[in-house]
Order: structure tokens, then sequence, then C-alpha cells
């Protein structure tokens, strides 16, 4: 009887996007012994969080939506998937990470909070590893990826 080896999904890539978009959301609105912005430019920047915010929202439902039965929470794509390149796909490799990655950015805004902001930075780093990695397994399950990243931008930001 043959045993199943479990595959690496990239469980440990979702793991560490959690950690940091609950950091993004936890930070302080600013940091011990450091002023606080003032309230002039609060405001727009609450108002440029609520457009942005928007654009991520649908950015991201856009990039889920297409996906559509091949959405996974992991990098490596489904068993069964197929390669996705219409839609917002067409135009970005990646619009899922770009549309949480404003989403964050919008959330630092609205709070008007330095150290949010730092960490969506950070967040926008981890996803550009992140989708490298991806590309990776989706360049050993589809031979047309290659040509797909020819034509299509990585941009996750």
């Amino acid at each position: 009887m043959a045993m199943k080896v479990k595959q690496d999904r990239g469980e440990i890539w979702v793991a560490g996007q959690a950690v940091l978009l609950a950091a993004v959301v936890l930070a302080p609105r600013r940091l011990p012994g450091l002023p606080e912005l003032p309230e002039a430019v609060r405001t727009p920047l609450g108002l440029a969080g609520v457009a942005v915010g928007a654009a991520g929202t649908g950015v991201a439902l856009a990039g889920a939506r297409a996906l559509g039965p091949n959405l996974t929470p992991f990098p490596r794509p489904r068993e069964q998937g197929q390669l996705v390149q219409s839609g917002v796909y067409g135009v970005v490799r990646h619009p899922i990470y770009s549309g949480i990655l404003l989403i964050a950015l919008a959330w630092s805004l609205l709070r008007a909070s330095p150290p949010s902001l730092l960490l969506s930075l950070l967040l926008a780093l981890f996803f550009d590893r992140k989708a490298r990695r991806e590309e990776l397994w989706l360049r050993e399950k589809y031979p047309e990826y290659a040509e797909y990243a020819r034509r299509v931008p990585r941009r996750v930001w």
C-alpha cells in the first residue's frame, strides 16, 4: 500500500501573511515619544484611505472572481487548476496581492498611523517574495506561464 506524501502548498507563506496583516491592523497610531500627526493632515489622509481602500477592494475582488474555482489561499496552484490570463489577470499577475496591499495602505492612511504604514511596506516586500515563490510553482505546472509572464507585469504594488 502506497502512502501519499503531503505536498507543500505554501502554508508558511499564508501564516506569514496573516501575521503581517494582523500587525498592520493592530499597530498603534503612533509610537511612544513621537508626536501624533496633526488633524490638518489626518483628515486628507483619511479621505485618501477611503479611495485607496475602495480601489484595493475592487482589485482583490476582481482577482478572486476571475480565478473562480482556481482560488486558493495557498501560493501553490490547485492540482486540477487552470492558468487564468483574462480579466484583471491580463493586466497584472497578482491582483489579489495588489488589492490586499492597497487595503493595508488604506488602513494605514485612515488611521494616520506611521507604524501601520511601515508594516504595509514590509507586507509589500513579503508579497514580492511570495509572488516569486508562487511563480516558480506556476512555471512548473503551466508550460504557457513563461509567455504569460513576459506579457503581463508582476507588480504587487
